[in-house]
């Protein structure tokens, strides 16, 4: 019996190094498998085309099989130490609270904590589009969404053509776009000579003292300073799985990426030195200002920027750069007000829509529309709004010269709002009095 014992009994050294080596695994597992990032002991079929950049089918299913690989391991949501960069400060995160929503003690909402960059199907109608859910977060997807599609048409280079361009898609082509997207957006805010990109370390970086109330992850944040766009988007594509992976709080990390490339210090002048934060909190809802829109777009956090006729903050001048992307907007209790010239006709045709408070995009294929007066009297526009229920990009086509709905003396003309579509009516902010054919598709938006 003393011998039985005394072949399961180790020594106390032994133990302590098994002891750390467990608790030295368990580390790595809380780093590894956040929100359920977990190394999976499945395997991978190469040739299949479900989880490869190919396009589906490429692979023969009832041919000889290549042998089993184990399966790729996973970006990891969190950055590794040792790769750099500055760690937040308590003063820093205090800031960046007060500016989001007024007080240090408010925390971002389930939905908002739990939204990322995620695409649909690659190789499909859609594979260019992100999915977004009902709630705040959805105009910062649609913004980033414009930038996208701005990318896929007119940046990358292609063997294809209109919308086959976007059609075809791959896993690694949206991983690009979303580098090129963000990094474009990041360094608009920098003012053309810098960005600052966040992402999650392992570690907490700070301890919450006071009022302010901890999210555990803001006091996680690590910024990386650009001075070179390529450099800036390389690093995003590098890490892009900090931005699209389940868990990985990827919207929240580019909204303070973008504050951070602005800086704190200009986001509050640009603000105008007033208390009015960046985000609206309405019975749990929290959304975006027009500030958050015009810092998106313009680069400066000044709703200002977006409005036409309207002075802004520090004796600016009203936004008329014609920018890459646009922006249209149309609500029924605001109808007298107007997007500036310079957002309405941007350099390419892409906008970011903003209708009755919800969001969308609009886009052309052709580059020329809005630099070659005669390609605008009839032609075509897509549209899509990010929601689940939309399948397909919806096809319309515009048409300015022939006015349909003026036949009517009768009708008048201010209660066209209250029975056509609020994109059509935001297209009409454009294109004034324009016709507008879903061909076939029911009207919806």
């Amino acid at each position: 019996m003393g011998d039985r014992e005394a072949e399961h009994t180790l020594p106390r050294t032994e133990l302590e190094e098994i002891a750390s080596k467990i608790s030295d695994l368990n580390k790595w597992r809380e780093i590894f498998s956040f929100r359920g990032l977990e190394i999976s002991n499945s395997t991978h079929q190469p040739g299949r085309g479900s989880a490869g950049d190919g396009p589906p089918g490429d692979g023969d299913p009832t041919g000889p099989q290549p042998p089993l690989l184990p399966a790729a391991i996973p970006k990891p949501l969190l950055v590794p130490p040792g790769t750099g960069g500055q760690p937040i400060s308590l003063e820093m995160a205090m800031r960046l609270r007060k500016l989001l929503f007024g007080n240090v003690s408010h925390i971002f909402s389930c939905e908002w904590a739990q939204a990322y960059f995620r695409f649909c199907e690659p190789y499909s109608d859609l594979a260019y589009a992100l999915e977004a859910e009902k709630g705040g977060t959805r105009t910062i997807l649609m913004a980033v969404q414009a930038h996208i599609i701005k990318y896929l048409l007119f940046v990358r280079n292609t063997e294809y053509t209109h919308l086959e361009r976007l059609r075809r898609t791959s896993r690694q082509e949206q991983g690009e776009a979303l580098a090129a997207a963000l990094a474009d957006t990041l360094w608009a805010a920098g003012g053309g000579g810098r960005a600052t990109i966040s992402l999650l370390a392992p570690a907490l970086h700070l301890m919450p003292s006071g009022a302010y109330k901890p999210d555990n992850f803001t006091e996680r944040i690590q910024l990386f300073e650009f001075s070179e766009k390529a450099a800036a988007q390389e690093f995003i594509f590098d890490h892009i799985n900090c931005f699209t992976g389940e868990g990985s709080h990827g919207v929240i990390l580019f909204l303070y990426s973008l504050l951070f490339s602005r800086t704190l210090e200009r986001v509050q002048e640009d603000l105008d030195s007033t208390a009015t934060p960046l985000l609206n909190v309405s019975f749990g809802n929290i959304t975006c200002t027009q500030a958050v829109i015009s810092l998106l777009l313009t680069g400066q956090a000044s709703p200002r920027q977006l409005d036409s006729g309207q002075e802004p903050a520090h004796g600016g001048e009203v936004w008329q750069q014609r920018g890459p992307v646009g922006y249209l907007r149309w609500d029924r209790a605001q109808v007298e007000r107007q997007v500036c010239h310079g957002l309405r006709t941007p350099r390419l045709p892409v906008w970011l829509c903003s209708l009755s408070g919800r969001h969308g995009v609009l886009f052309g294929t052709d580059s020329r529309l809005l630099s070659d007066w005669k390609t605008e009297r009839v032609f075509h526009l897509y549209f899509y709004n990010g929601q689940r229920e939309q399948t397909k990009t919806a096809h319309l086509t515009i048409d300015t010269h022939s006015h349909r709905w003026e036949e009517d003396p009768c009708e008048d003309p201010s209660s066209l709002g209250k029975r056509r579509p609020p994109v059509e009516m935001a297209i009409r902010t454009k294109w004034a009095g324009a016709t507008v054919s879903w061909n076939g598709t029911d009207p919806f938006f």
